[in-house]
This record gives structure tokens, C-alpha cells and sequence, in this order.
């Protein structure tokens, strides 16, 4: 079970250590239950481009609370009332997404903390039952708020991004970065000039102390981003694993030979 009182991300960050982030698409309180107990460090429920809502969102957040890892949440995007709901829900992270400027990354930061270092308002239902009364007084600390860095104008003024105060981190969205560039939409991009910048928002991020963190398409690339510094890691989503395990599967069963000779007792 998640200590109440703790942030386990945080911990590891202080180490100097990366975390494995599993990545929810589908609205299902079963599948949220599985990857909780997988052994992921965190898991991100996406409410941008996954399937969830704020309602799906509730049953998910109550599986996770089931197994050790971190609950976060991708919000659609950043504007106070999902970002206060979901952390009165109970996640102890929000990934927001398109932040472009110094501007949007000082509100999004804003709507994440409680006075005096933010805005947001008091209410937390879900989050005190979960993690106790004193909710209030260790929300701050153990809160996490990554900016998403996934436009050419964010990198453009990514130093301004990272001078905000209490900002955890940024995350990059390599899909959008690369459209943002001419470049097809992908993952685990090495063409430049999206992979100069991956390799130098890793270098900034952390001149400034900040977590850097990158989605992923693969086990391979994940392992070259932990090596160049990212220290908030995801794979996939469970759609796409599941699509893709599948999908492997299945080929294999029909490039088996089905000829059989009779014989055979099977």
C-alpha cells in the first residue's frame, strides 16, 4: 500500500534514480488494479487521449490505491477545475499538456498547491479519506506538476518554462514535438531537430533541478533515455500493449503450419 504521508516518486528522484511509469488508455478499474500490482513505480491515467473521464477516472484511482504504485493523471488540459478534481481524487501527480510559455506553466503550477505557493481551492473529499485528516498539511510536498514540452514554441522558451518556482519537472511529448516540426507523429525519435532538443531538455531540466520525463515506444529507447538523464520514464499504454502483444500473437498462429498428417494425437 502507498504510504500516505509519502511520495514515493519523489523519493526516488532524490536518489538521483529514474521511475518506470505505466500508462493507462482504457477506462477499466480491473486493468488499473493489474498495473498497480505490476511493479511500476507510478501509473498515469489518461485523460487526454485515453479513453477516461473524471467519472471512469474514480473506480481506477481505487484500484491503484490496491497495489504500490503512485497514481497520476494526465489531464485533457490546463485549466483549474480537472487539475483540483483529480487531485481531490486522490493522484498525487498531474502531467499537463501543450504549456508553451513561461505564462501557462506558472498557472498550471498554480492550480496544483494549496496557498501560499498556489491556488488551489480546499476540498480534497477522496484525497483525506485515502491519505488521512493531515491531507492538507503534507499535500504541498508530496504533490508532483510536470509540464508538458511538445511545441516548437515551448522549446523556444523552455528556459522560462523551467525558471517557475515549485514546477517538479517537464515531459516531453515526442508525437506532438515532431508534427510541431513537419515530422510524422511517432515515438522514440532520433531524427533531428526533435532529438537535439530531447537530448538538450534533458540537460536543461536538470541544470535547473528539475525532473525530466519522456514518453516512450519502447523498452530499447526508454533504457538510451535513462542513460541520458531523463528520470520519469513511460512505456506505451496498456491499449497499445495489449494491441501489440496481440497482434504478435496472432501472426504467429497464422504462420504456423496447420497441415497435419494424421497421425498426430493433437
Amino acid at each position: 500500500m502507498l504510504n500516505p504521508m509519502k511520495n514515493k516518486l519523489i523519493d526516488i528522484w532524490s536518489k538521483g534514480e529514474a521511475a518506470i511509469n505505466g500508462w493507462l488508455s482504457i477506462p477499466n478499474s480491473f486493468t488499473a488494479e493489474v498495473f498497480g500490482k505490476m511493479g511500476w513505480d507510478s501509473v498515469t491515467i489518461d485523460l487526454q487521449h485515453g479513453q477516461n473521464d473524471y467519472s471512469t477516472s474514480i473506480s481506477m484511482i481505487q484500484a491503484l490505491a490496491n497495489g504500490t504504485a503512485v497514481p497520476l493523471t494526465r489531464v485533457p488540459w490546463s485549466e483549474p477545475g480537472i487539475i483540483m478534481k483529480m487531485l481531490d481524487l486522490g493522484v498525487l501527480g498531474i502531467i499537463a499538456p501543450m504549456i508553451n510559455t513561461k505564462e501557462d506553466c506558472e498557472k498550471f503550477v498554480s492550480y496544483c498547491y494549496y496557498p501560499p505557493i498556489g491556488q488551489r481551492s480546499f476540498g480534497p473529499m477522496r484525497a483525506q479519506v485515502a491519505y488521512g485528516s493531515d491531507y492538507y498539511q503534507h499535500a504541498n510536498k508530496n504533490i508532483i506538476s510536470l509540464a508538458m514540452i511538445e511545441t516548437k514554441e515551448a522549446v523556444d522558451n523552455l528556459d522560462a518554462i523551467l525558471s517557475v518556482p515549485n514546477l517538479t519537472g517537464i515531459y516531453i511529448g515526442p508525437a506532438d514535438m515532431s508534427s510541431s516540426y513537419g515530422l510524422p507523429p511517432k515515438f522514440d525519435v532520433k531524427e533531428d531537430p526533435v532529438f537535439s532538443n530531447i537530448q538538450m531538455i534533458v540537460k536543461k531540466a536538470r541544470d535547473k533541478g528539475k525532473v525530466a520525463g519522456i514518453h516512450n515506444g519502447s523498452v530499447q529507447y526508454l533504457k538510451e533515455m535513462i542513460k541520458i538523464g531523463f528520470q520519469f520514464t513511460s512505456l506505451l499504454s496498456d491499449f497499445r500493449i495489449m494491441s501489440s502483444h496481440a497482434e504478435s500473437l496472432l501472426k504467429e498462429i497464422k504462420n504456423v503450419d496447420t497441415k497435419s498428417d494424421n497421425t498426430s494425437a493433437y
